[in-house]
């Protein structure tokens, strides 16, 4: 079921922090010299990246900062995303979002300041779903969506009205996920 993408970027504006979860692009089965972290991303996957950077910035979701894991699949995600978005974003990488999951996006959010309200962690399954399960509340499609699993280049789009450093367990709102087809 294709995502309304209008219908998405009125409910952020409800919310006064949003929290972006995003599997990285496409990426090839195996690196070239078998490493897991080195796999790029194939032609596909940087498509992806520049549809879904293209679509949250027509949804006035450009994030204030984006947490990218070190890997090099979602470095490179990045990169593609951030020729549309231009030097808004603070970026910031973290090898132990690809070591540590959820310990390490816990980190993340305890450390964003207030003034920060769009924050947008790039990283890897099962991580970023169970990531924005663990935040989220109540019962929607989306939930659904998320305990099947980010497909590559999709995101979980949450809302809440508390600063990111107070989010506990069940604080947000999951107000869509936004995969790579409803962007194209």
């Amino acid at each position: 079921m294709a995502v309304n993408l209008t219908k998405v970027a009125k409910k952020a504006r409800d919310y006064e922090y949003i929290l972006l979860m995003m599997r990285h692009a496409k990426t090839e089965k195996v690196s070239h010299d078998g490493d897991d972290a080195a796999r790029e991303l194939t032609d596909k996957g940087r498509k992806q990246a520049k549809h879904v950077a293209k679509a949250l910035d027509g949804l006035g979701l450009v994030p204030d900062v984006m947490a990218v894991s070190g890997a090099k699949r979602t470095r490179q995600t990045a990169e593609r995303m951030l020729k549309v978005f231009g030097d808004k974003p603070e970026v910031t990488y973290h090898k132990k979002l690809y070591t540590d999951g959820l310990s390490e996006v816990s980190s993340i959010l305890s450390a964003q300041k207030k003034k920060k309200k769009i924050l947008m962690i790039i990283g890897h399954e099962p991580t970023m779903s169970e990531g924005s399960l663990w935040w989220s509340e109540g019962s929607s499609h989306a939930l659904e969506a998320l305990e099947i699993g980010l497909s590559p280049a999709s995101v979980a789009v949450l809302g809440a009205h508390k600063p990111f450093e107070q989010w506990d367990i069940h604080e947000a709102d999951v107000l869509a996920v936004i995969t790579a087809k409803d962007c194209d």
